[in-house]
């Protein structure tokens, strides 16, 4: 009885993630799908002429839709038409305020150069003793580097289980650990709520 109860949790081991994982996929697949497909006219949907819809067609419409902006973008004719709108919106006052937010955050994060989220650091928070895990986001600048005169760095601490949301602090460089473990195996730490530990990787 104790190996038929010994098999069981391990299939539930092995088939639970790989059921949640088709589920996500296939709810995100059909989340985009119903909001894009809609949108193109019935005699250019496959199923107008098939049988059957094809499931992922709104992911396909929305990576060539945005591939297209991007070659766009990267002309003379695409960097004015962009500047036109990015001056409209700096017109309206709450719109422009988000729009700038956002915009930063995006470049911020794709930008080859820079060091977000790419280093997983130990920090002392929120009292002595007690440690929390935060990602780098880059180094302190502006009025607040210039007010506290140290050497500070931008600190992401996500929340559990919800990484998504959380708080940004200021450290001394110093008072960090960087932790040789990646951000993806911090974030799996983070969002199982420790259950998850990442196997330490041995130095040769």
């Amino acid at each position: 009885m104790s190996k038929i109860r010994s098999w069981f949790f391990t299939g539930i081991l092995v088939m639970t993630p790989l059921i949640l994982t088709i589920y996500v996929v296939w709810a995100f697949i059909t989340f985009v799908d119903n909001l894009v497909v809609p949108l193109v006219p019935i005699e250019y949907r496959p199923s107008y002429y098939l049988p059957f819809s094809i499931p992922g067609l709104g992911l396909i419409i929305v990576f060539l839709f945005t591939t297209f902006v991007g070659i766009l973008a990267t002309g003379l004719f695409g960097r004015t038409l962009i500047r036109l709108w990015e001056n409209i919106l700096n017109r309206m006052p709450v719109v422009r305020s988000v729009y700038s937010a956002i915009k930063q955050i995006l470049e911020t994060v794709m930008a080859t150069q820079s060091d977000a989220f790419r280093q997983a650091v130990l920090v002392e928070y929120p009292r002595k003793d007690i440690w929390a895990i935060g990602f780098v986001t880059g180094s302190t600048k502006g009025e607040v580097s210039e007010n506290v005169n140290k050497k500070m760095v931008n600190v992401f601490m996500p929340t559990t289980p919800n990484p998504t949301s959380g708080f940004l602090l200021f450290f001394p460089e110093k008072d960090l650990i960087f932790l040789e473990m990646s951000v993806e195996d911090a974030l799996k730490l983070v969002v199982s709520g420790g259950m998850v530990v990442p196997k330490r990787k041995i130095k040769s």
